[in-house]
């Protein structure tokens, strides 16, 4: 029998990852997500920082990869995604979990029972929480917002070929802006 696993992707400045987290302490079962980038960065010999702000990404400038880097074989960000993958599955293998991030929906595609749940607010909402939770920068919250999610749209295309956020990929999709955080929580949490 295969594990059940819940992924969660998320448009930034959602609360997808706090989600994950609480959901994660409702079903008394391991959340993963920075985990995964701490456990590529040690196999990898890549920084923390260099996962994260390259790892899951780094993509949008696909094209000029294609026609520079992957010409002389897999890129920093290849050799990241087969890491992170093996890691997922493996992760998948223990035992149920959520994991956050990362493309775990396709990546365990087949290899799991899975609940794949998409997390998304207004831009709005979303700015609100993100000066809330990580302070006011010099970019605009709207600007981080469409920058991040540009960002992992593109990298999840490049490696899924599928369209990030759009709900024909997802079992569930959920606005946290409307519902809250502990809703969208305990919602998931009765899908499980």
């Amino acid at each position: 029998m295969k594990n059940r696993v819940i992924t969660i992707s998320r448009e930034f400045g959602s609360g997808g990852r706090t989600i994950g987290r609480m959901v994660a302490e409702k079903l008394g079962i391991p959340c993963y997500d920075a985990e995964i980038i701490e456990k590529i960065a040690k196999e990898s010999g890549y920084s923390d920082e260099y996962i994260r702000t390259e790892g899951e990404g780094a993509q949008d400038r696909w094209l000029s990869n294609i026609f520079s880097n992957r010409a002389m074989g897999p890129t920093n960000q290849d050799t990241i995604w087969v890491i992170q993958s093996r890691i997922i599955t493996e992760l998948s293998e223990k035992g149920s979990c959520v994991i956050v991030g990362r493309c775990a929906d396709y990546v365990l595609k087949g290899k799991a029972d899975l609940l794949n749940v998409f997390i998304h607010a207004t831009p709005e909402k979303r700015a609100e929480r993100i000066v809330r939770e990580y302070g006011e920068r010099d970019t605009s919250p709207l600007e981080r917002i469409r920058e991040k999610d540009r960002r992992r749209a593109a990298y999840h295309r490049f490696y899924t070929d599928l369209k990030w956020g759009h709900a024909q990929n997802y079992h569930i999709c959920l606005d946290s802006g409307e519902l809250g955080l502990e809703k969208c929580s305990s919602i998931i949490a009765s899908l499980f």
